[in-house]
């Protein structure tokens, strides 16, 4: 009785231990037909788990850079300049590296200085005080032209549009800080740069899940028409939100009208410098923001949005 029990045993062991070596051939057998997309990071899991990265370090690194600028704004004008200058130069710096990428040789010192000069200017109160640094600046870039036979016309145009570009513009943001001390400039400044992060934000992930119609293919792929209209959406409710808040002088048709025009020059803004780094072949202008690329990228947005949010709250009798 015991051998049929002790034989019955090593029978159902063995069945068992077929049926195991049979359930671990099967695995290999997928795991193999699936190394191939594993190797090229095609399976959804993947997928999914790089999605999830993406999307968590570049809404990390968004709010390290948002808060760091609301505190700024909070503490006033001159704190805000100080962060505007710091930008400003990593931005010059990043739009002369892809320059010269393209075989340019900028003026980087004389470049640069002004950069951080550009946004010291407003808390001059002076109109003059700006108009005087852009004097001194083409004038150096003029006398380096003259001096250094090596520099081309070309090479002098894009040491001054560098700063111009990056900084100038940038200094509206200081300019728009400096309207009012207290809650009014706070809200003002934080409002018109948040109109652009929103509609930023927006448009990346409303094209990401909605997007099917291409809004410039040919310079920024990943763009698209839905992510435009959400955008647009977004800029509009911060601009109207400012509104109800209650900040002096601002009127419902001009929250309006700021909101459409910031979204708008903000994504003209962007397809700008995503034609540059098409155009020197390069995918990020830099690497000092993770999730985004570099500071550039980040602010390109802001570069035009400011700019016309100063220009349009000038006009209303804001400024």
């Amino acid at each position: 009785m015991s051998d049929a029990s002790g034989t019955e045993g090593r029978r159902t062991e063995a069945r068992r231990t077929r049926g195991l070596d049979a359930g671990i051939d099967l695995l290999e057998r997928i795991r193999l037909r699936r190394e191939p997309r594993r190797d090229r990071g095609d399976l959804r899991s993947q997928k999914v788990r790089a999605r999830t990265e993406r999307v968590l370090t570049r809404v990390l690194t968004g709010a390290i850079y948002a808060l760091t600028t609301l505190v700024a704004i909070l503490l006033g004008s001159l704190p805000t300049a100080v962060v505007v200058c710091s930008m400003s130069w990593l931005c010059c710096s990043e739009f002369y590296k892809l320059t010269r990428l393209s075989g340019r040789m900028p003026n980087e010192v004389v470049g640069l200085a002004a950069a951080v000069v550009f946004p010291l200017m407003p808390l001059t109160g002076r109109l003059v005080g700006s108009l005087v640094a852009l004097f001194v600046f083409i004038a150096l870039v003029a006398g380096w032209y003259v001096v250094t036979p090596r520099a081309n016309v070309s090479d002098v145009a894009i040491t001054f549009f560098g700063p111009v570009y990056t900084s100038l513009t940038l200094s509206c943001i200081v300019i728009i800080r400096m309207c009012d001390g207290g809650v009014n400039g706070q809200l003002l400044t934080f409002g018109v740069m948040g109109s652009v992060w929103l509609n930023d934000s927006l448009a990346y992930f409303a094209g990401s899940r909605f997007g099917k119609h291409k809004l410039a293919p040919r310079i920024s792929p990943n763009k698209s028409v839905e992510g435009l209209v959400a955008g647009l959406l977004g800029s509009v409710l911060v601009w109207i939100l400012m509104w109800l808040l209650g900040v002096r002088g601002l009127t419902l048709g001009l929250a309006v009208a700021g909101g459409l025009l910031v979204g708008v020059f903000a994504v003209v803004g962007d397809l700008f410098e995503s034609r540059i780094k098409r155009g020197v072949g390069v995918k990020d202008s830099g690497t000092i923001m993770p999730g985004h690329g570099g500071l550039l990228d980040r602010s390109d947005s802001m570069l035009f949005g400011a700019t016309v949010a100063f220009l349009l709250l000038y006009l209303g009798g804001m400024l």
